[in-house]
């Protein structure tokens, strides 16, 4: 028969008038619901239902009755295999945890994977609590009856929980423990294999080194020989764990027989595995082995067949170059691995290179500033000229590490001319990728070089005959004054932007209100309300509807930068003005500002009333006609209130 929790809600909120309790055998009605959704809002809150139940009873009516329906939907499964993880102190702490292993242990044989690693989750934190003799009673039997399951679901979660108990078990148990995890690594099922593979480095971790020389290594190269590749390539994974376990000569011969096979297998699954792995690789195996054995292997894996393996591979470069003994660093960067660089930077494959780029840079801290002018600069700008927009980004973004080592000089010879003809080029969308770098690179080159070198560059970009680099353009200024700070916004870029408000174009006179827009907030009220108000009510009279109207939606943007003055004296006049313009766009844009967008102060002496009543909390009948839309700007007038007084 199956398990019910014997509470309902009549019982629970009527039988003692109690009606705080409604809510909870709510909570337990839903438990049973057919709708999905209430049945996972329940599962999600069961710990309430717990605490409400008390410990004896969550141990022995709501634990079987949940152990009951492990046949529920997946996502109600998975908040169930979470929540019980936590449930420790709610069925009466460590000495009844072995209570929670029941429904996980049938959560750990379903279907769903992820509800599986869940319940699996769950399962290895709840057995740190099981006492020693709990763990031997309760905790090994359930790994023993997952590994000995006739589904492969139940293998499949086994391998997950030998390494948590296998430390705190007795000899004859850890024997047992290595035996079932023998069998499983020779399951006939892929996935079990597979399972096993992917925690065969975790298990090593936990047993003796003799049994991991004489179990492990086995295990290893037979999983690491498998028909399978999705087995083969956890192998690899495995390895790394495994050689930081064993000393170094034992290296030569249990471990690197199997990994240079693993280098050239025939799937570039596994060879990708290889070369993402490398650099832990190269550290657990040591110096010596590396110069020998993980050179020529890292050199085939720069010019493997497979576009994702050369991609793998070159992502590493810098951390593989790094880690290199020494005194032969310098000679093998140059002799072996800087010529599969050079072939790489003309990649066929786009993320080849764009992985390369991502770390090519950091070649020059490593060799010098000698050779980085003679062998790496020729790269760096053929990188830089780059049709992939994401290789050029990555040498931009990564400038910072060649300034360090040949200085900024050299660099403005030789990459920045590149960089300038980019920015000039007939391609609208070349020149709009240089803008975006704009900034990341004004920040590497620092502010004089930049007034320099780039300022101009800059500036032109704001009356280009395309729009979008226009608008890029203006966002470009806002990121770097907020780089460089107001006083140099105000010295270098503002007269120049303010200088296009006289321009013929009617477009490029739109730029500086767009430019305004961008800049009043970066260069703070003074500079706003002295040199950039002025300019914007000049332009209202400007000839062409289109500006006019931009100029009602900049004094809209501007307005909150502004002091209280400006906006009732300078603002509002020109706005009320604008809002009898004859062009229908105008009027509305204006009308907008002055209704609800932007709100004006009151007169200096009702101004004073609003402060009162904010600061000493006292009713006033001069404040309630105010809207709910005005008190936001109230408050920023407070900041002007000893002003106001």
């Amino acid at each position: 028969a199956r398990h019910s929790i014997t509470l309902s809600t009549s019982k629970m909120a009527g039988a003692d008038g109690d009606d705080s309790l409604y809510p909870i055998a709510v909570l337990i009605d839903e438990l049973r619901n057919e709708d999905v959704q209430l049945r996972l809002n329940s599962i999600k809150k069961l710990s309430t239902i717990a605490l409400a139940l008390g410990v004896e009873r969550t141990r022995t009516e709501l634990l079987p009755f949940l152990t009951d329906t492990i046949y529920d939907e997946d996502e109600v499964l998975l908040a169930l295999a979470e929540q019980l993880g936590n449930f420790t102190m709610l069925v009466g702490g460590p000495e009844y945890v072995h209570c929670l292993l029941p429904p996980l242990e049938s959560l750990a044989t379903v279907e769903e994977t992820v509800v599986r690693d869940k319940a699996v989750e769950s399962l290895r934190k709840i057995s740190q609590e099981h006492s020693p003799v709990d763990l031997e009673v309760h905790f090994e039997p359930l790994v023993k009856r997952l590994a000995s399951g006739d589904w492969f679901t139940s293998r499949t979660s086994a391998c997950g929980l030998f390494s948590v108990c296998y430390p705190r078990v007795s000899s004859t148990v850890k024997a047992e423990i290595r035996q079932h995890f023998r069998t499983l690594c020779s399951d006939d099922t892929p996935m079990v294999r597979r399972a096993a593979a992917s925690k065969l480095g975790e298990f090593a971790k936990v047993l003796e080194l003799d049994y991991v020389k004489s179990d492990i290594i086995s295990l290893f190269t037979a999983l690491a020989s498998d028909e399978q590749d999705s087995v083969r390539l956890l192998a690899v994974e495995a390895c790394v764990s495994i050689a930081t376990l064993l000393p170094q000569e034992d290296l030569e011969t249990l471990v690197m027989p199997t990994l240079r096979q693993a280098a050239e297998d025939k799937s570039w699954r596994v060879r990708y595995m290889v070369a993402d792995k490398f650099s832990e690789l190269q550290k657990a195996v040591g110096p010596e082995i590396t110069k020998n054995d993980l050179v020529p292997a890292f050199q085939n894996l720069l010019k493997d067949c497979e576009a994702e393996v050369r991609a793998a591979a070159a992502n590493k470069v810098k951390e593989f170059c790094e880690n290199l003994p020494e005194d032969s660093r310098e000679q093998i960067i140059m002799t072996h691995i800087l010529p599969c660089v050079k072939e790489l930077v003309s990649d066929t494959n786009q993320h080849v290179k764009s992985a390369l780029a991502s770390v090519i840079m950091g070649l020059s801290t490593i060799l010098g500033k000698d050779n980085t002018v003679e062998h790496l600069l020729p790269l760096f700008l053929a990188q830089l000229k780059d049709e992939c927009p994401e290789v050029r980004l990555n040498i931009i973004s990564n400038l910072d590490c060649v300034n360090e080592v040949i200085g900024i000089r050299q660099l403005s010879q030789s990459l920045l001319p590149a960089i300038v003809e980019l920015a000039e080029d007939a391609k609208w969308r070349v020149r709009l990728a240089i803008i975006e770098y704009m900034p990341l690179l004004a920040g590497q080159l620092g502010v004089e070089f930049f007034d320099e070198k780039l300022n101009t560059l800059c500036m032109a970009w704001l009356i280009d005959h395309v729009y979008a680099i226009r608008e890029a353009a203006t966002c470009n200024l806002m990121k770097l004054v907020e780089k460089f700070g107001a006083e140099w916004a105000q010295n270098t870029i503002v007269p120049k932007v303010l200088g296009m408000a006289n321009d013929p174009n009617y477009l490029h006179r739109m730029t500086t209100l767009f430019c305004i827009n961008a800049l009043s907030e970066a260069c703070g009220q003074d500079i706003t309300t002295k040199q950039m108000l002025p300019v914007v009510l000049k332009m209202s009279n400007d000839q062409v509807a289109n500006v006019r109207f931009n100029v009602a939606k900049s004094l809209q943007k501007i307005g909150p930068v502004l002091d209280s003055n400006a906006l009732q004296s300078e603002v509002k006049p020109v706005l009320e003005k604008l809002a009898t313009d004859t062009d229908m766009d105008v009027k509305y844009f204006a009308q907008e500002a002055i209704s609800g967008k932007l709100v004006f102060p009151p007169p200096a002496a009702e101004t004073s009333l609003y402060v009162r009543f904010y600061r000493s909390g006292k009713p006033d009948d001069h404040a309630v006609f105010l809207s709910s839309s005005t008190v936001l700007s109230l408050i920023a007038f407070v900041v002007h209130a000893d002003v106001l007084l």
